[in-house]
């Protein structure tokens, strides 16, 4: 061996060895992970005009969370006896509402942006947080029945990764279903955004109700054309408890969530009891037979004369308005229909 070539054995032997030892501690392909989580992205569109929906990071929107809220939301797996579904007591026909022969039951739209729920305004909190309320509380949901099906199982797997699904899973996947369950593009939508135009009877009702004339606009003037915000509306002389069922303070008698008005001609029967079968008996009230309790909420700036007092063409042109909240495209979606 010459000198020349000993030397660069004598350099480069170590590194030879050195860099086989490195490789010896690299994986074979056979021993890397064989599956990785993915998810699909789910692509939300905001009705025009609406605020930015904000949605938590521990339960971005997904196609594949989003498809299993859906099912979940019609199926009757979810209720301990079987005997009821989410979709039970809100039917998309009717702008996902109707009357369950006991209560009134609020409609299920434009969920992304509420933090208060039921009539009697009884839950606040995150969109999560009242579906795991619905899960563990209104329909005593048994895991275990999720648990023993293989379909359940496979699409838990696929949108959350749990090999165990969890109360908390399953409400998760309805959370993300009801922010996708939005209405904002009905004809009154599209005359603001300019592609259509109401007739002169709308014009008229649009006018009343949002000037002081109908007065309408004060609790029902949003985007959401409503605040979500409990008033007692002057029902009755002597109210139900309505919030101070819930927090024991005599000053809330009477106060129950104000309902949205969007897709209003289709949420019969109204208030929190059901007692006005059709708009016209909302309106005669709104005009002619409101209560001035010691209660009544400040907005109600003509209790005192017992309401608006409306002329008949004034309560027709207002209920003409209202109808034009009604959004078909929502009522006919088939993206939120039933996937069974």
């Amino acid at each position: 061996m010459t000198m020349k070539l000993f030397i660069y054995v004598f350099i480069l032997l170590p590194v030879i060895i050195t860099f086989s030892s490195c490789r010896k501690s690299i994986p074979e392909p056979s021993e890397y992970p064989t599956t990785i989580h993915q998810t699909t992205p789910y692509n939300l569109t905001i009705p025009f005009g609406f605020p930015e929906m904000i949605i938590p990071d521990d339960n971005p929107l997904t196609v594949e969370g989003v498809n299993l809220g859906r099912k979940l939301y019609y199926d009757r797996i979810l209720d301990k006896d079987s005997a009821r579904a989410c979709a039970s007591c809100h039917h998309q026909d009717r702008a996902f509402q109707i009357d369950n022969g006991t209560q009134q039951v609020l409609p299920h739209v434009n969920f992304g942006w509420m933090t208060n729920y039921m009539w009697n305004g009884g839950f606040q909190g995150s969109l999560e947080d009242v579906m795991i309320f619905e899960v563990e509380v209104f329909f005593e949901t048994k895991m275990e029945r999720l648990n023993n099906s293989s379909t359940y199982k496979s699409l838990f797997k696929k949108a959350f990764n749990v090999d165990s699904i969890s109360s908390k899973d399953a409400a998760y996947a309805l959370a993300q279903f009801a922010r996708t369950m939005n209405s904002g593009n009905s004809k009154f939508d599209k005359f603001v955004s300019g592609s259509t135009l109401l007739t002169d009877q709308e014009l008229l009702g649009q006018q009343l109700f949002f000037t002081e004339k109908a007065d309408c606009f004060h609790c029902h003037g949003t985007v959401f054309f409503t605040d979500y915000t409990p008033r007692n509306n002057g029902l009755d002389a002597n109210p139900d408890a309505g919030l101070m069922e819930v927090t024991g303070d005599p000053k809330d008698l009477g106060k129950f969530k104000t309902p949205t008005l969007r897709n209003i001609a289709l949420t019969s029967p109204y208030m929190h009891d059901g007692r006005f079968n059709t708009l016209e008996e909302v309106i005669d009230f709104y005009s002619g037979g409101v209560h001035n309790t010691s209660t009544v909420d400040p907005l109600m700036v003509y209790a005192h004369n017992g309401g608006v007092s409306l002329t008949p063409k004034e309560k027709e042109a207002l209920i003409a308005f209202l109808k034009t909240l009604t959004d078909h495209e929502f009522l006919n979606n088939p993206q939120l229909s039933s996937p069974f």
